[in-house]
């Protein structure tokens, strides 16, 4: 038995001066869709009516009319994956949590972190509440560590805001090899696209393998597809364990990318206090560089 699909918002259009077209009304006209893209696919869908009349884009509302948004079947019927992330800080609002490395952040897949977060994070208590939670940002399929992750309609909107306005510090680790500067700043542009990105070398250790490698720390002030993985490689010290950008001939296989999102640094935007939130290092780094590693999970 086919279930119909349930109103989970109702408006009412304030009153108007003259007629508008719906496509052109407020960029989020219901709580629960977090941008205006995000309402016209609504609207494609059918999922957005005055008293069982579907709307179309250019329907005009004069005014006082009440529309109600239905959920979407398809988010329904998306997979819950019951598999543990670690939750590093978790609010109404948002969340970050730990990604493993290995899965990928979303996509059409079964087995992507997105479908596991309803299962991990504690239902909003807010309005706007978005029945899935939504990654903010993207880390690679082998990358670990702090991922930021919208719980609300308005939080999704702001977070991708801040994100715009480099609002949001992120700073990550890895281990690279060859022989490299103590610190400095790259900024090839990629894909014709500015993009600097800031590292500091934390520590070295001789390899024979790979003559030294090094522990760095990377603040990227861009945030351009594979940045960190491309630089790096530019300066001919990539990343361990990076078979795409790595030295053909020269990269380790069988442990993953050494690359890890080590913290996320923001103002709150509803308290407006600092928010640091911080993923543990990966054990394999540690076995390279034991005492700075824990040194660094303490934040000394």
């Amino acid at each position: 038995m086919t279930t119909r699909p349930q109103i989970i918002e109702s408006i009412t259009v304030p009153a108007l001066s003259e007629k508008i077209r719906l496509q052109d009304a407020a960029p989020m006209l219901f709580k629960k869709i977090a941008t205006k893209s995000g309402l016209k696919k609504a609207i494609k869908n059918k999922r957005v009516k005055i008293q069982g009349t579907v709307l179309q884009t250019g329907t005009y509302l004069y005014g006082g009319e009440t529309i109600d948004l239905f959920e979407n079947p398809l988010e329904q019927s998306k997979p819950v994956l019951d598999i543990p992330l670690d939750v590093l800080y978790e609010d109404t609002y948002f969340a970050v949590v730990h990604k493993p490395a290995g899965i990928t952040v979303s996509g059409n897949k079964k087995w992507t972190l997105e479908n596991a977060l309803r299962h991990n994070l504690t239902p909003s208590t807010a309005t706007d509440a978005l029945v899935r939670p939504e990654p903010i940002h993207r880390l690679d399929h082998p990358t670990s560590g702090a991922l930021l992750i919208g719980k609300t309609a308005e939080m999704v909107i702001t977070l991708n805001k801040l994100f715009e306005e480099k609002q949001i510090e992120k700073t990550y680790m890895a281990v690279t090899q060859g022989i490299c500067a103590m610190e400095g700043t790259i900024q090839t542009p990629i894909d014709l696209k500015q993009a600097s990105t800031v590292f500091y070398k934390r520590a070295s250790i001789p390899s024979p393998k790979y003559t030294v490698l090094n522990l760095t720390e990377l603040h990227p002030a861009t945030g351009r597809k594979h940045q960190l993985r491309k630089h790096l490689s530019e300066m001919k010290t990539p990343i361990l364990g990076d078979k795409t950008y790595g030295i053909p001939g020269n990269i380790l296989f069988g442990n993953g990318l050494y690359l890890h999102a080590y913290q996320l640094n923001f103002v709150h935007p509803i308290t407006q206090k600092s928010i640091a939130v911080r993923a543990t290092l990966p054990k394999k780094f540690s076995k390279l560089f034991p005492e700075q590693c824990e040194l660094i999970n303490k934040n000394v």
